[in-house]
């Protein structure tokens, strides 16, 4: 919800600094200065922040014997000359007191077919708890910061320069040092492409992390519904469960339909809970 100012119209004046939620709003109404009403509370749908354009792409670091890397979509160009970049890292991540701590830090570029086992493991896996490169195609540079080259179209190396905290997030600016083409067949990976052709979302502690809308209270819930010998999609990763595989790895036997799974079991890609599955349409 926006609470807009009240007297002369926001494009006759200048926009004071407020938090980063509180200046997108004044921008938009901004540029929309018909919606501007004295005392007026306009309700703002969450949705227009997927209008915003990203790629995804894979950070990495190492500080001292620990290395660790995430998926993110806030990675940008800041300047040509000389070349710098920016990425946002959620303050509670692990890559993010890493990267801090080196001075130094990788992106990979995704590429559009990337796997879904090499997004959830850096996207929805804790570095705390599993080491993300011991099944993934990597190298190190000269500065023994990791490179991951597995289903990406391109790298580069930054030295960070400048760290700015932004209240949840630290955004560290980054110079390129070096950098080279992977594969040049493939498009990168976009959000947009993410989220609409293979129904990814974003982790809790992305820039871009919207929580889904509750139920209302005519819905059943999704693990209601009869499974048997149906596929169910894990709508955080697009993982598919089939009952006629099971996952012997967790235990479950082929044969065993989705809604007699146990309440413990969850995604074997990303880690997801089994009520963030729904059923697939083939």
């Amino acid at each position: 919800m926006v609470k807009v100012f009240t007297g002369i119209p926001i494009r006759h004046t200048k926009i004071p600094i407020f938090s980063n939620k509180d200046n997108l709003h004044l921008f938009l109404l901004y540029l929309w200065p018909n919606a501007t009403h004295q005392n007026k509370i306009i309700p703002m749908d969450p949705n227009i922040f997927h209008a915003l354009s990203y790629g995804l792409y894979i950070v990495s670091t190492r500080y001292g014997e620990k290395k660790n890397g995430y998926v993110a979509n806030t990675v940008f160009q800041v300047t040509a000359e000389p070349a710098q970049v920016a990425i946002s890292c959620n303050k509670k991540n692990l890559s993010s007191s890493l990267i801090a701590g080196s001075g130094y830090f990788s992106v990979s570029v995704l590429a559009q077919n990337a796997s879904k086992e090499i997004i959830g493991r850096f996207g929805f896996k804790s570095g705390e708890k599993t080491n993300k490169f011991e099944e993934t195609a990597f190298f190190e540079t000269d500065h023994n910061i990791p490179v991951v080259t597995e289903d990406c179209v391109a790298w580069f190396l930054c030295k960070v320069i400048k760290t700015i905290d932004t209240g949840t997030h630290l955004l560290f600016i980054g110079e390129m040092l070096k950098g080279d083409i992977i594969d040049t067949d493939q498009p990168p990976l976009t959000y947009d492409y993410y989220r609409k052709a293979r129904h990814g979302r974003s982790p809790k502690n992305a820039p871009t992390y919207l929580k889904a809308e509750p139920a209302t209270k005519n819905e059943k819930p999704l693990t209601a519904i009869s499974s048997a010998g149906k596929k169910w999609i894990c709508t955080v990763c697009d993982h598919i469960y089939n009952p006629a595989e099971g996952d012997p790895e967790a235990g479950i036997a082929p044969g065993t339909p989705f809604e007699d799974l146990p309440d413990s079991w969850v995604c074997p890609v990303c880690g997801a809970e089994k009520a963030d599955f729904i059923p697939y349409q083939e």
